[in-house]
């Protein structure tokens, strides 16, 4: 009789594992995904540093550095971390330090905010934020690779799946108290942030205990390798549909600006509540449709989000802003869905030996783009937020249109 272990992993994944092994490794995978997730929304920056920042009077200047310090920290380091991970043999141990550092930084900010203020706890607070994204970094470029080895194909969206929707739950709890007014005080903040570096910290020790085939340690060869973009078109083209998506990422605070209703931190509370939500409902969705085609999860993504994103312009245009609670909702499934499918399909892409040079370089490249982007949408945002919404629509049209191009791959090998 199959264990508990493989009886609860096929249940949730829909396939049969291949042993108990295999089966463990997948059930730890989505507990320590779930844990790390529920402490991302715990810190977000986008709400809870932001309204920390305020609260503790920290200069506006500062304020504004919170998204690209941790988006941009998260992606751009990637592509020198994985020519240090190519000389390792057991890659899990970089995914767990990650998390260990993750949990460090968040208990230093939540330190910083219990006993300073001003300058000083926002300059304290951005470097270990700065610190947490770099270990954030060398997380997300072990992890495309250690899910690889551990968890076969066909059950690698539905592990990511089950975490999404189950972190997703927590951070809808954290949200509606949020939004309630019985977690808006500096303490009770801080004391979620401190949740989070918990969090963090215990994932990291709980995957470590995964087991893990060695890899072959390659010394030889560039430190950072580029020829992905040189030899794989299908990988330009992943890079061109995943840079055209981040438009779902990007957009949700110009539908907030058109939005009469509450003050800042009610309308990101909100934002929070809807993508925890769509996470909730979708992402598990999102990952077993991902496992069997992350192509079309891509495109569908795309389309669903250039449609979320006319109608706002819509009502945005025509005064309906009733509606914009249900376009923030929509957009949000769009947005995970393109995190579920570009994540399931660059491991199933990628030569085993190479995941983590195909991850580093996506996510390197992504990181800059989303500057690029993220500026783009900063100029548009002079002429109005109906006019940025409507070229970020035509953004995730295209990126929709060139999914449809991308080849078939999670029945190739």
């Amino acid at each position: 009789m199959p264990s508990l272990s493989i009886r609860l992993f096929d249940t949730l994944t829909g396939q049969r594992a291949e042993d108990a092994t295999e089966a463990e490794n997948g059930l730890r995978h989505m507990v320590c995904l779930s844990m790390t997730k529920v402490a991302d929304g715990l810190i977000d920056p986008k709400l809870v540093l932001s309204w920390l920042f305020h609260a503790l009077g920290v200069p506006p200047s500062l304020t504004a550095l919170l998204v690209p310090i941790r988006e941009a920290g998260a992606l751009l380091p990637q592509l020198l971390l994985a020519g240090l991970l190519r000389r390792m043999v057991h890659r899990k141990w970089v995914w767990a330090l990650g998390a260990l550092g993750q949990g460090l930084s968040a208990a230093v900010i939540a330190a910083c905010v219990l006993t300073l203020d001003g300058v000083a706890a926002g300059g304290t607070i951005c470097c270990a934020l700065a610190v947490l994204a770099i270990c954030r970094a060398a997380s997300s470029v072990s992890y495309k690779d250690v899910l690889g080895k551990t968890v076969a194909k066909a059950r690698r969206g539905a592990v990511t799946g089950v975490a999404g929707s189950a972190s997703a739950l927590a951070v809808l709890v954290y949200a509606g108290l949020m939004l309630s007014g019985q977690v808006q005080g500096v303490v009770p903040l801080a004391l979620a942030v401190a949740l989070a570096a918990l969090l963090w910290s215990g994932a990291g020790l709980l995957f470590a205990g995964l087991k893990e085939d060695a890899s072959a340690r390659h010394d030889a060869g560039p430190h950072i390798d580029l020829s992905p973009l040189r030899q794989d078109a299908q990988f330009r083209r992943y890079i061109a549909v995943r840079g055209a998506l981040t438009a779902t990422a990007l957009a949700p605070p110009f539908l907030v600006m058109l939005s009469p209703a509450g003050g800042a931190l009610q309308s990101l509370g909100a934002l929070v509540l809807a993508s925890a939500a769509a996470s909730f409902v979708s992402s598990y969705f999102w990952g077993r449709l991902a496992d069997r085609s992350a192509r079309l999860v891509l495109a569908g993504a795309g389309f669903s989000g250039a449609v979320a994103l006319a109608l706002g312009a819509l009502a945005g245009i025509t005064g309906q802003v009733w509606a914009l609670p249900g376009v923030l909702f929509i957009l949000m499934l769009a947005y995970h869905g393109v995190r579920q499918g570009r994540s399931v399909y660059l491991v199933d892409m990628s030569p085993a030996d190479k995941r983590a040079d195909y991850a580093a370089l996506a996510n390197t490249v992504i990181g800059t783009v989303l500057l690029l982007v993220g500026a783009l949408g900063g100029g548009l945002s002079l002429l109005g937020p109906v006019e940025t919404l409507l070229s970020y629509a035509g953004l995730c049209l295209l990126g929709g249109v060139l999914a449809l191009g991308l080849s078939e791959v999670e029945r190739d090998g």
